[in-house]
């Protein structure tokens, strides 16, 4: 089983449902997306899959992510839900999954859902096992539980106005790429004054820009869009390098701003 690096460009799929991800998940991979981000709770993995089939894309060229719910990270759950997943996918094994939300006050021991994700990349379910909305603390439990080299990401909310800038030198330390998701800050980053110059610079947009700052930084990126001029401007993010002194622009423009923080089920996240 062939384990592909994490593509540094994707599609995200958060918020799409019914025909809207069949739509825009067949006009990615029309105009070139390679890699397609999905989760259970999301309720879109059978749409996706769906796509993916009809689109006549070969499976082995294609990174497929879903991520496993929090109700499901017992150790007698993971795997029975993973499958689920992917007969919904249509796919006999996924590039990666994740463990999408920390099992919420702990209740269920992080080292077992390790080990269960552990079992399902033995069985070949998975090639790669990763979290999301990790903290440094977080991170190092599971990389306690795994060992080291065996996470293969943390996705977490990273944009222009929320820099994670603790989190990503810890991961950067640990060897383990963050994936960013919500890099267009619900797209609030799109009138930043000093983005909006970056772009004119480059005639581009200026979540392209957003997009080349995160993937400059080493980070992935899974920007989602139903519309295929954007789709297309997205992908072309990936052409565009961005200067040292517009690197460290964007770098002032961190505040902190967290638009992810749902109640009962965020941890304490790092300042």
């Amino acid at each position: 089983m062939t384990v592909h690096p994490i593509p540094p460009f994707g599609l995200g799929t958060f918020r799409l449902k019914g025909q809207t991800v069949i739509d825009s998940v067949t006009t990615a991979l029309e105009l070139g997306y390679r890699a397609i981000d999905t989760a259970q709770i999301y309720g879109n993995e059978a749409e996706v899959g769906q796509a993916i089939e009809r689109s006549g894309v070969p499976r082995d060229e294609l990174f497929v992510t879903t991520k496993v719910w929090t109700e499901h990270l017992a150790g007698d759950r993971l795997l029975p839900s993973l499958r689920e997943s992917l007969d919904k996918l249509r796919m006999d094994a996924v590039d990666l999954t994740l463990i999408h939300w920390p099992s919420p006050g702990g209740a269920m021991p992080l080292a077992e859902s390790i080990e269960a994700l552990l079992a399902a990349r033995q069985q070949g379910l998975t090639r790669q096992i990763g979290v999301s909305n990790f903290t440094v603390a977080l991170l190092q439990e599971a990389i306690d539980a795994a060992g080291a080299g065996q996470i293969a990401t943390n996705q977490v909310e990273l944009h222009p106005y929320l820099q994670n800038r603790t989190l990503a030198g810890f991961a950067r330390s640990q060897g383990v790429p963050l994936t960013s998701y919500m890099t267009l800050g619900y797209g609030k980053v799109l009138a930043d004054e000093v983005l909006a110059g970056i772009a004119a610079a480059h005639g581009v947009a200026p979540a392209q820009v957003a997009l080349a700052w995160a993937m400059q930084l080493g980070h992935a990126v899974i920007p989602s869009s139903t519309k295929r001029a954007n789709l297309q401007a997205n992908l072309a993010a990936q052409d565009l390098k961005l200067t040292d002194d517009e690197m460290a622009r964007i770098a002032t423009l961190d505040r902190g701003e967290r638009l992810v923080n749902p109640a009962g089920l965020a941890p304490a996240w790092d300042v």
